[in-house]
Parts: structure tokens; sequence; C-alpha cells
């Protein structure tokens, strides 16, 4: 069984999340408990200053229902440092990444298993309301649309502290232009912007290529060696598919993150480097964590301002400026007009987001004859993503984020549209039917473009 994925925000809102330094400042009355998986799945308890009892006795504060659950089996008291969590002499434990605790003050994020039950303990989360920007692009991402100018006035914002960033959406949003906009726009912007893919990297050379190595601390280390954290000091970092970076790594993250140093492969001494973080991913995070796949006291300390980068299909009116841009970059010397051409850029469902759409504009101007006009480019467009021709599975003709992103967003569809046709539209009956809370159906919703219009203009 897999638990429901949790809550993230909002649908189509910005937020940005509580995390441990930020934390410290706040009352703990902001502290709350979620069951990530068991009987009470999907339940969230505010967490008082003076602690809850968790257990199985009617008594507690927070009652579970799992059988191999103690009568009062744990409490959980927030402080200024996280959470102290103390076992009550349950007989089958208090279990933290697969060691039994006694007692321990634990990181915002963490994830508990009492029983069969998962517990995770979080901050509140707090939607920051800020008005659309002005500006019709931030660096290199152009769009006019509202749901571009709200990206543009967080990451204007967000852009001249040193607080890291998070960037989730859909392969080929531009997060990798969003965080050169991001340095681009900080006090940093004359140091060095390091990019380094953790989806890409060799997982036997990831540490090295990260935190650097001395000369003989492997085989073949025959020099010393920068990671990319020494690359990026003075500057920014960006850490590309960071919910790629393997389990056992990303303590050592971590650390430096908190520390601002970190030891290289191989040496003694601890290297210290002022870098400006800045991650992407378009996996689920938050459901990583529930998973126990990424450490949640890392997310919250990536996630200081999380940022949505919307999917193209979602912002059809930026087709037309983006289809400009890029065919000025490749010296198109005719006019964009609008007719057949540009009708079928719009209809169309980019599943490989703004990437796909250069992409079909670079061929087309490519494959044109000498002086054609824009309505004589031949824009090919994949049948594969039609809504009347089903794509197969597991095609390699694109790359696997991009292939893995159309099939999972194809799920989706399909699945939601078959939920609210048993729900008969219901969407209150239609959250418990799918065993997700009524929010995050939202969510899911606005991702796949299927909320009503009524509750899309509400959000």
């Amino acid at each position: 069984m897999t638990p429901a994925a949790p809550y993230i925000g909002e649908p189509t809102m910005l937020v940005s999340r509580v995390t441990n330094e930020i934390q410290r400042n706040q009352t703990h009355a902001k502290c709350r408990l979620r069951v990530l998986f068991g009987g009470e799945v999907g339940r969230e308890v505010p967490l008082p200053a003076v602690g809850v009892v968790v257990g199985a006795d009617p008594a507690c504060d927070v009652l579970l229902s799992d059988e191999a659950v103690s009568g009062r089996h744990l409490t959980v008291v927030p402080t200024r440092a996280g959470f102290d969590v103390t076992d009550l002499g349950s007989r089958n434990g208090t279990w933290l990444d697969g060691v039994a605790i006694t007692r321990a003050t634990v990181p915002v994020g963490t994830t508990l298993r009492v029983g069969g039950t998962l517990l995770q303990l979080l901050p509140a989360e707090e939607p920051i309301d800020i008005a659309p920007s002005a500006a019709g692009r931030f660096g290199a991402m152009v769009g006019g649309s509202l749901a571009m100018r709200r990206i543009y006035a967080l990451l204007e914002r967000a852009s001249v502290s040193d607080a890291p960033i998070l960037f989730l959406g859909e392969s080929g949003t531009g997060k990798e232009l969003a965080a050169r906009g991001v340095h681009d726009h900080s006090r940093r912007k004359d140091g060095p912007f390091v990019v380094f893919d953790c989806g890409a990297a060799s997982e036997t050379l990831i540490e090295s290529d990260l935190f650097g190595h001395v000369r003989g601390s492997f085989t073949g280390a025959h020099a010393d060696r920068p990671g990319a954290f020494a690359l990026a000091d003075k500057g920014t970092l960006f850490l590309d598919e960071i919910g790629d970076l393997p389990l056992s790594l990303q303590p050592k993250l971590l650390r430096l993150l908190e520390s601002g140093e970190v030891t290289p492969l191989g040496a003694r001494k601890a290297e210290k480097y002022d870098v400006r973080i800045v991650a992407a991913t378009h996996r689920d995070l938050w459901s990583e964590v529930g998973r126990g796949t990424f450490r949640g006291d890392l997310f919250y300390r990536l996630a200081v301002v999380e940022a949505h980068l919307p999917p193209l299909r979602s912002r059809p009116d930026d087709i037309a400026e983006l289809v400009k841009v890029f065919l000025e970059k490749n010296r198109f010397a005719g006019p964009l007009t609008r007719g057949a051409n540009l009708d079928r850029l719009g209809a169309y469902g980019w599943p490989g987001n703004v990437r796909e759409l250069r992409n079909v504009v670079t061929r087309g101007v490519a494959l044109a004859a000498p002086g054609a006009s824009f309505e004589q480019l031949p824009f090919l467009l994949r049948a594969t993503s039609q809504a009347d021709a089903p794509a197969p599975l597991g095609r390699a003709d694109i790359p696997y984020h991009d292939a893995k992103s159309a099939l999972v967003l194809r799920f989706e569809r399909e699945y939601l549209a078959d939920l609210l046709r048993r729900a008969e539209g219901n969407l209150s009956q239609a959250a418990r039917l799918a065993g997700l809370e009524r929010k995050y159906l939202y969510k899911v919703l606005e991702r796949a473009d299927m909320l009503p219009a009524r509750l899309r203009a509400e959000n």
C-alpha cells in the first residue's frame, strides 16, 4: 500500500516554506503533525507548545488505530531547534531512519515510524500574497501571462537575498533559466554561476564532482580537484535535478548547507565556501520525503523559497511571444504572422514545454525553403502528443525525464477523468475515492489542467 501524497500547496499559488532557519523565530503553535501512512493517513494535528501524546489510548492527544501502536506510544514537543521526541516505553519502538530512538531532538520534516504508521513533523505553510510583476520577462525567461508575472514577482524579491530557492516544475519549463536570472539579479552577479546536474553525474564519482577530492583519495585521483562548491565560491551553485541526489550523499550536503564547510574526498581538513544554493527538480519532492527517499531536513533547508514554474500548456498566451524570440535567435528574417501555423502551435499540448517549442521552431527554420514566410515554415509536431493519438509507453525518441513526465501526465489525466466520472463531479467524493486530501486533489487537477473554472478563479 502506498501512502497518499502529502499536500504541497494551493494550486498555482507561490509558497514560501518555513524552514529550520526561519522556524527558530516562529511560535511553537505553528507546528503540526501529519499522518503520512496508516489508518489515519492525511490527518493533520496542530502541535501546541506543550506538545502531544501519541498512541492507541483514547485519552491520547493523537489517537491512532494501528494495532502495533502502544496505548501511550510517544510524545512530541515542538522546540526552537526542531521537535523533542520521547518514546514512552512502547512495545514496538519509535523509529527514525531505521534506528530505534528513546529520546531525540529531530529537525523539521522528520518522518517517524510507530508500528505501521508514518508520522511527519512539520511547520505551518505560510502563503505569501505578492502582486504580479509589471515586467514581461525575468532574465532570459519570456512571457507576460499572469502565471509568469507571479513567478517574476517572487524572484525579483528573492534574488536580492542569499536565501536558497527550490524550483519545481515539469522538464522543459525553464528552471535553469530561472536560476540564471536569480544569479544575474543578485549581489553575486559578478561571481561564478555553476551548474551541477545531480541526475547526470556518475553515482561513483558524484561525491568527488560535488565536493572535490585530493590526490590519492581513490584510484585515478592523480591530482587535487576542486568540486562544484569550490568552483562556485562567492557565486551561485545551481543543483539541477536535486531529487536524483543519492540518499547517502544528502547528509553531507545538508552539513555543508548548514555550516558552509565540506571535507573533500580523502582530505583531513574541511574547506569553507561562500555559495548561494539554487536547486531544481521535476520530481514531487514532498512525496519523496514521505517515502523516505529524500531527507526532510534537507528539503526544508533547500526550499526556503519555493517556486512552481507552470507548464507551457497552462499559459498559451505566451506562445506567440516565445515563438518570436526563437525566430530571432535563429535569424529568421520574416515577421511573425497570425494564421494557421500559429494556431497549430497554440492548440498543441507541449509535453516537452518551452524546450520542445524551441526545438520545433529551430527545426522549422532549418528546414524552410529560402525566403519562406512564417506561414510556410514546416513545424513538425508529434502526433503522439495529440489528444486523438495516445503516445505509446516508454518511447525513447525524447529524453528520459521528458518521456516520463509525459507518461505521468497522461496517467493523471486518464485517472482524474475516470475519478470525476465516478464521483459525478463531486470533488469531495472524488477526494475520498482517491484517498487524497481535497486540497491536494485540487493541485493534481490544476497540474492536469482539469480544475473546474470556478475553482481556478478562486485559486
